[in-house]
């Protein structure tokens, strides 16, 4: 069966956009093959035809998770700020940061998957750079990017772990530091 120009690129853009969500929501580990493909709609022997491996498509899940990141977009600063400290995306880490979702788990990958949280990473201190100094012209990021970055993702994450709305709303409030 011949299928039209572009149907392969579809298929595995539709793969990488599930397994983001689902790498996100349910942790590296958890996210198998089998179901990854039923979740989509295909078979377990369709993956093989789109990836070397499961680690290509995990580092490449992670790479669309950075670019798809609301510090990646061109909303105004503030916008992108409060969308990122809010209590959407502590409740919805499969729409959100990859940093803040997986980020100590991206620490114990290797290989492929291990480069592409680094350079989620690098990403996110640069998209915070941006919002931050628009007119600076290395892109390197500032101290001041560096501890912003570092409270916004820490705070999303403390945010997810207390089991404590108001407290979790302190953390996201404090992180915009109010």
């Amino acid at each position: 069966m011949r299928y039209p120009d572009g149907h392969g690129e579809r298929v595995r853009t539709r793969i990488v956009e599930a397994a983001s969500r689902a790498l996100r929501r349910d942790g590296i580990d958890a996210v198998s093959i089998p179901k990854l493909m039923k979740l989509v709609g295909l078979t377990h022997g369709g993956f093989y035809v789109h990836f070397r491996d499961r680690d290509e498509l995990v580092a490449e899940a992670v790479a669309y998770c950075a670019r798809d990141s609301a510090l990646s977009s061109d909303v105004p600063a503030a916008q992108a700020f409060a969308r990122y400290l809010s209590q959407d995306h502590v409740r919805h880490p499969e729409l959100g940061c990859v940093i803040a979702a997986l980020g100590i788990e991206g620490a114990r990958q290797r290989g492929p998957v291990r480069r592409a949280f680094a350079e989620a990473a690098t990403r996110l201190l640069r998209g915070v750079e941006r919002r931050l100094h628009p007119k600076s012209s290395d892109g390197a990021p500032s101290d001041e990017a560096l501890a912003t970055a570092s409270r916004m993702v820490g705070a999303v994450v403390l945010a997810r772990l207390v089991q404590d709305e108001g407290l979790a709303n302190r953390l996201l409030e404090s992180a915009k530091g109010r």
